[in-house]
């Protein structure tokens, strides 16, 4: 019996990436239609942005992956070194494929991690060997137009999993999340259980009030983005208010400021919500306030505090 391969291979960058121990062209990987990622999404995944050659909050990331894993009952095929060793061997494989040297290379590394090749059968099998396949692509960063006037969101009712807080490959949830902004040509669609913020399709919210900066608990119902911490750490060296709790549907639309953050947005204005201008009562309604500034500013001298290594 033979397949035809419908994959349009010109559609796939002509990059190298590395699968279950191989590092090799991206166009020419390949894993079993029964591995259970593919039949049932059982995988976890993580998102590690490189700035000046080196993984930022690398550790942070280690620490959600394994976390996401224990959850889901898959052994860490690799330990924090091993890990750290296959990230920055791929990321120089990227970056003398797109003609740069690692230094001047800003990009993404992708790590996704499923149960393995099994018999089809919801229950989870023992003694799976994962499957592990990395990629990596040009970090993208948000153009400074758009950081100018802030991005519109639309709101929605969180209608996924109460599991959130696995990084999970099982993401059809959040692609119907994000396609109810990308409807209405909007950057994001901001979702609430009930009359609390949980999260966004695809970044954490931040609320500013009278110069707090704002976000829900970390708990089961929303993923906690590396930035959570990040955001912390940045608000203590800039006396800035922070403080994680419910945060009500009244709140978000009356807040001085909303954020977005994620590794690919950094840290992002919202300017408006639902049409509505976020900051009506400020004297920048509609637009990037001071809190956000000062945040991205320290954001970004923190990225060069951490990678740069001169």
């Amino acid at each position: 019996m033979s397949f035809t391969n419908h994959t349009l291979a010109s559609n796939i960058p002509d990059t190298i990436c590395y699968l279950n121990g191989e590092f090799g062209p991206l166009r020419e990987a390949k894993i079993s239609v029964l591995d259970r990622g593919f039949i049932f999404g059982d995988g976890v995944y993580e998102v590690v942005p490189f700035y000046y050659g080196q993984p930022f909050r690398f550790d942070q990331h280690m620490e959600r992956l394994d976390r996401s894993l224990k959850e889901l009952r898959i052994p860490n095929p690799h330990s924090k070194e091993k890990w750290l060793a296959l990230v920055g061997e791929l990321a120089l494989h990227f970056a003398k494929t797109t003609g740069q040297n690692l230094i001047e290379s800003q990009q993404i590394v992708y790590i996704q991690i499923s149960r393995g090749v099994a018999p089809r059968d919801h229950a989870m099998p023992l003694n799976c060997i994962p499957t592990v396949f990395m990629m990596a692509s040009p970090f993208k960063p948000v153009a400074q137009a758009i950081r100018t006037s802030g991005v519109k969101c639309v709101s929605a009712h969180d209608f996924r999993w109460e599991k959130a807080h696995i990084k999970s490959t099982s993401l059809l949830g959040a692609v119907f999340a994000r396609q109810i902004s990308a409807d209405t040509e909007a950057t994001e669609t901001i979702m609430f259980r009930g009359d609390y913020l949980s999260e966004a399709s695809s970044s954490n919210v931040w609320v500013v009030s009278n110069g707090t900066v704002l976000a829900p608990p970390k708990d089961h119902l929303l993923l906690e983005g590396i930035r959570y911490g990040l955001l912390e750490e940045i608000c203590n060296s800039q006396q800035i208010r922070f403080n994680l709790r419910k945060i009500s549907k009244d709140e978000v639309f009356k807040a001085d400021e909303v954020l977005l953050s994620s590794a690919s947005k950094e840290v992002l204005p919202v300017a408006q919500i639902d049409n509505q201008l976020v900051g009506l009562h400020t004297n920048h309604p509609g637009k990037p306030g001071p809190i956000y500034h000062k945040l991205y500013a320290a954001y970004q001298a923190f990225i060069d505090k951490s990678c740069k290594l001169s």
